[in-house]
């Protein structure tokens, strides 16, 4: 299963490993790819992880969630 997370304040692949490491930290994440010239991160679970969960460990980053598909 993945969901992707539009995110706005990503700049540089700085910002794209500590969006990826704090995802990675989430029981059930196999794999966060933050990309942050499209501003997304595509993430993939062994199951369902509310939205919830998934913002909150990015906006702890101080980023900002616009939306999760």
């Amino acid at each position: 299963m993945t969901k992707t997370i539009n995110v706005t304040g990503l700049m540089c692949h700085h910002c794209e490993a500590r969006v990826q490491k704090a995802l990675e930290a989430i029981p059930g994440v196999e794999k966060a790819v933050a990309d942050h010239t499209a501003g997304t991160v595509v993430v993939t679970m062994t199951g369902e992880i509310a939205n919830e969960t998934l913002k909150k460990a990015v906006e702890e980053q101080d980023y900002k969630v616009t939306g999760i598909i």
